[in-house]
């Protein structure tokens, strides 16, 4: 039976959109620094770059009105970065769908066979909330994330377990942000059945989980198979997060049984995954194959641990990032390749089959930079920089053109940056990864926190930019400004870090390094 209270949630504001002219509280309202005016160019830009082949929510001509009432406002020295950071907000909204059951987002604008109702896949389900957790409004994302874990019990879907998910992560990192507990402590119960089913259906007798990389979203893979059931960092760092996730959620809702069980589980992922994927010849996470054998190749999903902070904080793994860095390893020309550039495995899958043999996927790349900003900030080494951090982020941009104009599809070359699979209009404003998230916690820095105190550690290194601005983030209830100003006379608000809630400085610092303020 479908959710009459999502049917009338969803009807409701979308009744009330339409009465009012959209919300109330417009952009300008609400940012303390910048003006919306100034970005208008790009939306239009965007609007008359190609046909409109699919509308959902929000139409092209509507966006505009839309983007200044959601999001945060971004502006920077690098006009290729602030254009694609705008781009992909612009993007973003064409998934938004609204449904009987709520707000939903999509990954491919046009029908797949393989979707669950409303076209919807739940393969990139942990990005599309991770970038809308920052919207002001917080519906879209509730609903969605209501709709994947309560789905299949309510009739919705039975697809949400097609894909490797990190969900129950996302939604307490979410929570992060908007400082809402009652939307995780609600969802609880649902998050441990549906854990339970992942053991029940994935989980060897040896502790671990096994998956095929069709199945991870990742077929085609040197390592992967449809059939084997092979032992792969990516879910086990996935329910490494989840039990992680799923134990704070019920420290926070007094269940203190259901803590100590996840607790558990969480620790006995760590200590089998590194028992069974890390490579003590080859520095690195691998897939342990359902032969017992390890994969020939490093791939790039050996950095996903990072991603949740499973490994120990110690050298001897740090050391695993040298192949980032490396042009052997996993540097090209056009971005972080999905397999060692070394491997005599490397692009042998052929090419327009969703291979993950090598070529770049955003998808990957976001994972991987993820990862790296845990590494820089929480990990003590000297295997890598903020400048290589900066540097990859920056491919990453650059990669995300096609004839010129601002682009974002499935898969690309490693060299040429060619897009594969990606000037159809299946693959047009794949929505498979993230940027609005790497640009604010990655880039400008703001970690998310539980508790009352704002943390910004920017990744952007010293000396690249004497300006930029984040400006309307909805963060705990509060509005946040974080401003750059190497000698203030950009922005003429002091020399140096600051940082605003509702308008008031709560932190400033000289340096381009970690500061901290406490929300009024």
């Amino acid at each position: 039976m479908k959710s009459c209270i999502h049917h009338r949630r969803g009807l409701l504001w979308g009744f009330l959109l339409v009465l009012l002219g959209g919300p109330a509280v417009l952009a300008a309202d609400n940012l303390a620094v910048l003006k919306p005016d100034g970005f208008a160019h790009y939306v239009e830009k965007f609007n008359g770059m190609e046909d409109e082949n699919v509308t959902n929510y929000v139409s092209n001509a509507d966006s505009w009105n839309w983007l200044q009432q959601q999001i945060p406002f971004f502006e920077c020295p690098d006009q290729s970065v602030e254009e694609i950071y705008y781009f992909r907000w612009w993007s973003f909204r064409k998934h938004i769908e609204q449904t009987p059951d709520g707000f939903l987002m999509t990954e491919f604008l046009t029908h797949v066979s393989h979707a669950a109702m409303f076209n919807t896949i739940s393969c990139a389900a942990s990005f599309h909330v991770a970038e809308g957790r920052w919207l002001h409004d917080s519906t879209y994302i509730d609903d969605y994330i209501n709709f994947w874990l309560q789905g299949e019990a309510k009739g919705w879907t039975n697809k949400f377990r097609s894909y490797s998910s990190w969900l129950p992560n996302a939604v307490y990192n979410a929570y992060l942000v908007n400082g809402d507990r009652n939307e995780p402590v609600s969802l609880l119960n649902d998050m441990v059945s549906d854990y339970g089913h992942w053991e029940a259906e994935h989980q060897l007798t040896n502790g671990l989980f096994w998956q095929f990389d069709v199945r991870d979203g990742m077929e085609e893979s040197i390592s992967g198979s449809r059939k084997a059931k092979n032992i792969r960092p990516t879910i086990n760092s996935y329910m490494f997060a989840n039990a992680q996730a799923i134990a704070t959620i019920a420290k926070m809702a007094g269940n203190r049984d259901v803590e100590k069980t996840f607790d558990h589980k969480a620790a006995d992922l760590k200590r089998l995954s590194f028992a069974a994927m890390w490579d003590d010849q080859s520095k690195f996470f691998k897939v342990r194959m359902a032969d017992g054998s390890l994969s020939p190749a490093r791939e790039e999903i050996g950095y996903i641990p990072w991603m949740f902070e499973l490994p120990d904080h110690d050298k001897k793994y740090s050391v695993a990032w040298a192949q980032l860095t490396d042009p052997e390893g996993f540097q090209a020309p056009a971005g972080i390749t999905t397999a060692e550039r070394r491997s005599p495995f490397f692009r042998t899958h052929g090419v327009g089959k969703c291979e993950w043999d090598g070529a770049v996927w955003p998808f990957a790349t976001c994972q991987t930079l993820d990862a790296l900003a845990n590494l820089l900030r929480d990990y003590k080494q000297k295997v890598v920089t903020r400048r290589d951090y900066f540097g990859a982020f920056l491919t990453y941009v650059r990669s995300q053109h096609s004839d010129g104009k601002p682009y974002i599809g499935e898969y690309h070359d490693e060299v040429t940056g060619d897009w594969i699979n990606g000037k159809g209009g299946r693959s047009r404003y794949y929505n498979h990864s993230t940027f609005a998230d790497l640009v604010i916690t990655g880039v400008v820095g703001l970690v998310p926190r539980a508790d009352n105190t704002v943390e910004i550690s920017p990744l952007l290194p010293p000396g690249t930019w004497n300006w930029f601005c984040l400006d309307g983030v909805k963060y705990h209830g509060h509005f946040l400004t974080i401003l750059w100003d190497v000698d203030g006379t950009h922005y003429q608000r002091g020399q140096g870090l600051t940082v605003l809630a509702d308008g008031k400085e709560i932190a400033h610092g000289k340096k381009l390094s970690k500061l901290t303020g406490k929300l009024p």
